[in-house]
This record gives structure tokens, sequence and C-alpha cells, in this order.
């Protein structure tokens, strides 16, 4: 079994982060990972990008190649749509809804539009979400909860067990608010 996945948003939204617990899940299920990962001309507010190739057979390439990805979780919508050439047929979009405006004029309901013509679109409102919740700091968690039963190759106990791996240094306080993330992501998800 494999899975090409692509992460994307803008600097300081928590890609990496993400990108870092499914590849220390990854790695404690023995699966092969190789990663390649493209950051912005800005640290904050520019494009990020990291691609993960998770399977349980020798992976080649580091590269997700066009039309090979199984998702595409993105922390920016607009983002999502930028990667949808990665995207194969029946794949899945998993994203924010709630822009970061870091054009202007932000095209929101083009954004908006175009995702809602998509088939497998998760999109939510994690502003909303992170909000009524009380995690504002956890938005990609969130997300990362919303696209774990789509993820396939891990299971959302081995995606806890690196949360709490992950997060164990900056406290029990931190552990427990992304656990809590990681579980409402996984309601708006569906847990598929």
């Amino acid at each position: 079994m494999k899975k090409d996945i692509i992460l994307s948003g803008v600097g300081g939204q928590g890609i990496l982060s993400i990108a870092t617990i499914i590849g220390d899940a990854a790695t404690r299920a023995g699966l092969n990972l190789k990663q390649a990962e493209v950051h912005g001309m800005s640290q904050r507010g520019g494009e990020v990008e990291s691609g993960l190739r998770l399977s349980d057979t020798e992976i080649h390439s580091d590269l997700v190649p066009l039309g090979a990805a199984d998702i595409i979780l993105s922390m920016e919508p607009m983002e999502a749509l930028r990667y949808l050439p990665f995207l194969h047929e029946g794949g899945f979009v998993v994203t924010s809804s709630s822009p970061f405006r870091n054009i202007d004029p932000y095209p929101e309901e083009a954004v908006r539009a175009a995702l809602a013509g998509l088939d497998r679109v998760i999109a939510l409102d994690l502003d909303a979400i992170t909000r009524a919740n009380a995690i504002p700091q956890s938005a990609n968690v969130v997300l990362l909860g919303a696209a774990a039963g789509i993820i396939g190759i891990l299971s959302p106990e081995q995606l806890r067990e690196s949360i709490r791996n992950i997060f164990a240094a900056k406290g029990e306080r931190v552990v427990e608010m992304n656990l809590k993330a990681f579980e409402t992501g996984r309601e708006y998800g569906g847990r598929q």
C-alpha cells in the first residue's frame, strides 16, 4: 500500500508540523517515507509545500508526480487549488475554507466556486472551528484530524501517538490541546 500526500499552505500555518506528525507516525509504523519540501520567498506569508510519499514497499523518488497524489491537505484554499494537477482522479482535497489574504484582491468567490466544483473535497472553516473549540493554535492538527480517515496507511491511533510524541516537549497542556484538535477534525471529517 502507498499514499502520496501534498501538504500546502502559507508560511506560519503549521504545514511542516503536519508533515512531522505524519512522518513520525510512518517511521514508527515501519513504513518507507520520502519527503520533499518547498518554502516560499518569505518565511511568513510565502507558499509552503511538502510532498510526502508513504509506502510499505521501496520508494524511489521523494517527489510526488503529477496526477499521483491521493490527498491534497491544505491550510489555505487557494493553495489547495494550486496543487490540483498533482491529484489523481478519485483523490481527495482536505482544506481550510478560511483564506489567508496575502494578495490584494484575494479571489475569494472564485476559490469557493472552484472548491465547490470538486467531487471529493472536505472544506472546513478552520477559523470558526478553532474559535468555537478554544484551540486557536491547533488549526493544522484539526485539518490533519479531518484527513485521518482518508490517509488510510496510518491509523488514527498511530497519528495520535505521534501527536503525543511531537508535542511532548511542550508540556501536557499542549499535547492535550492538539489531541482535542485532532478529534475535533475527525468529527468534521466524518471519521472516514
